[in-house]
């Protein structure tokens, strides 16, 4: 083992760790493996060593196409939505709601379909609220409606090729890949490239490496997405523990059982005198006190006999519909500087709204501090739900994350704009009139006319991406505005930063030492195998850290399997996208996962029970299929 091998192997290492621990997003730890590769290129002779190529193109990951696609196919998706395909379709299921069964399946079906279209996360947050809406229709529990939802629309990413990064991004590095395989056989007809294309039936010198095309992907992801919507409508959510399920939503759109605020016990509270035991009886459970804050603004945990005296303070859950009529049934207060905030923002156009944070807010590990700036002071942070997971902090110092539930109050007139702005997802009851209507048609026909340009190699797919999007805007259908909102920016930075560490595996030959090692412990056994246990490991990785950057180190060494083993790149190449694309084990896997945290009420341990048997079902149908489609 070289030392430019030991260096690119702790780096990755790092990053795995790094990525785990989840203590800086996806986006800045890829940074950090990207400035530990360059400085490591340095230490180790800069033109000598192999990690980098060239140091003056560091940063030439962010110029690769699965970067500029994956950016392409974000604002592709915020059109379809402005024109109201989404809005136009989630009316028609309507109907479909008032059995259980096929009230899941209709939500998932069309949200599978939406996403092979359009980013999934996107799909995921349009028909979240038309989900949680039917629930309280319909008086089922959200919990049964949202993981299956969840669960669906990742699935629907497997479809297409933009249907989900890791699909985009083992697409180009197809076409990359062949290319340097061909190179390398043209330059030494006698090495393992060149008796690689003779293994595989094939004319180097005539050979046009292409990348997967859009479809390419629907015969393995289609089978595998329908087998994937049958069982979560079917078997799945039965899985869900029934001490996890959420009551059905109420008053509102989305009823949540634990908001976190803060009061204060007025001189005629009827809680004075009372035992903090005594409470939670008092008010039939409806409000618990967990947190006394002292007069140095800090917060411990109070005695159950502590006896609730006048001035007091306390963080308490309650709901907050429930909150509100008990504030006037026991004469309670919020907290001074709460009540004065409130104060100040307090008249006839007052309105309250429940939001959902969602991947990529700005709020996302930011405080309330952030959310006053941002909103210049015209919000109120009244309470804070996260459900699985008590917060025994105060309000100002709790910091967001995705799937946390907030109550926010403000003004009518800029309540909406503040929270569009912030990315958050309404969650209070409204009708679905978003969508211009007169538009669907002409959205659908500009869409359909890129992927058919793209289709029959008119255009590549990211100029009939740039040519959809600028009709987009001709037609009105995308404001300009919104254009660079629609971006991931954290999953841009993420591809942008880890394409180079991906090729240094490659360009150090680290893909050859670890395919060695993984041939050589599978030796004897048959192909289908070795093809199954690169789709678990592919599946493991991404159970823990982000898709993207699963599919960019596994992919490289998919291809250098194959050619040790001599079949082909395609279906180690599509294990490595199913794989990448399945991350059912937890929430932190996906995005998706992380959006229904809150809303469906789910503890941490809750995501295996539906996940792994899934999981276990694409290992099962997803290797034969891929062994049929792809012959080896």
């Amino acid at each position: 083992m070289t030392v430019d091998q030991i260096a690119i192997l702790l780096i990755i290492v790092m990053t795995f760790l790094l990525f785990i621990w989840g203590r800086w997003r996806y986006d800045i730890v890829s940074i950090i493996a990207l400035g530990t590769l360059y400085i490591a290129d340095q230490i180790l002779g800069g033109q000598a060593s192999n990690l980098i190529t060239d140091g003056s193109n560091v940063f030439i990951g962010f110029s690769h196409p699965a970067v500029i696609t994956v950016a392409l196919v974000l604002i592709i998706s915020r059109a379809l939505q402005n024109a109201g395909v989404v809005e136009l379709v989630s009316r028609q299921i309507s109907p479909f709601s008032k059995y259980q069964v096929t009230h899941i399946a209709s939500l998932s079906g069309v949200v599978a379909i939406l996403s092979a279209i359009m980013n999934n996360v996107g799909a995921l947050a349009l028909m979240l609220p038309v989900a949680l809406k039917s629930s309280a229709k319909r008086k089922r529990s959200p919990s049964i409606l949202l993981m299956p939802l969840a669960f669906a629309s990742i699935l629907g990413g497997m479809i297409t090729m933009i249907g989900t990064p890791p699909n985009i991004i083992i697409s180009t590095f197809r076409e990359t890949q062949l290319l340097d395989l061909k190179a390398r056989a043209l330059e030494n007809v006698f090495s393992h490239e060149a008796r690689y294309f003779e293994m595989q039936n094939i004319d180097v010198e005539q050979f046009q490496p292409e990348p997967f095309a859009m479809l390419d992907f629907a015969p393995v992801g289609g089978l595998i997405a329908l087998l994937g919507v049958l069982f979560v409508t079917l078997i799945g959510w039965r899985l869900i523990p029934k001490k996890s399920y959420k009551k059905p939503g109420t008053e509102s759109l989305f009823s949540v059982n634990e908001y976190i605020t803060e009061i204060c016990i007025p001189e005629k509270c009827k809680f004075i005198g009372l035992k903090i035991s005594e409470i939670e009886l008092l008010t039939e459970d409806r409000l618990t006190i967990f947190g006394c804050i002292s007069e140095d603004e800090n917060v411990y945990t109070p005695r159950l006999d502590q006896i609730i005296l006048e001035g007091d303070r306390f963080q308490i859950m309650a709901d907050p519909v429930d909150l509100k009529v008990m504030m006037d049934e026991y004469d309670l207060r919020l907290t001074k500087l709460m009540r004065k905030r409130i104060d100040r923002l307090k008249d006839q156009h007052t309105a309250f709204r429940e939001v959902l944070i969602q991947p990529n807010s700005p709020l996302e590990n930011r405080d309330r501090d952030y959310l006053r700036k941002r909103t210049s002071n015209t919000l109120i942070l009244m309470a804070v739900a996260r459900q699985g997971e008590p917060i025994r902090k105060r309000l100002g110092t709790v910091a967001f994350r995705v799937g946390d539930v907030l109550l926010l109050q403000g003004n009518m007139d800029n309540l909406d704009e503040n929270i569009s702005s912030l990315d958050l997802l309404p969650l209070a009851e409204r009708n679905v009139t978003v969508g211009v209507f007169s538009k669907v048609g002409l959205a659908l026909l500009i869409f359909g006319s890129a992927i058919a340009l793209s289709m029959f190699g008119i255009l590549p797919i990211t100029w009939a991406f740039v040519g959809a999007i600028l009709a987009y805007v001709f037609t009105g259908i995308l404001p300009v505005r919104e254009i660079y909102r629609q971006i991931d920016w954290p999953i841009i930075v993420l591809l942008g930063a880890m394409i180079p560490v991906s090729n240094a595996l490659q360009t150090t030959s680290s893909t050859q030492l670890i395919a060695d090692a993984m041939v050589s412990m599978t030796h004897g056994l048959p192909i289908w195998f070795i093809l199954a246990l690169i789709m678990i490991i592919t599946m493991t990785l991404s159970d823990v850290i982000n898709n993207a950057a699963t599919a960019l180190i596994m992919a490289p060494i998919a291809v250098e399997i194959a050619i040790t083993v001599g079949v082909s790149i395609d279906p180690l190449l599509m294990c490595v996208a199913v794989g990448a694309s399945c991350a059912f084990l937890t929430p932190i896997g996906h995005q998706c996962n992380a959006l229904i945290l809150g809303p469906g009420g789910y503890r941490f341990s809750d995501y295996w029970r539906m996940g792994l048997p899934l999981e276990i079902l694409i290992v099962i149908i997803g290797t034969p299929l891929i062994i049929l489609f792809w012959p080896l």
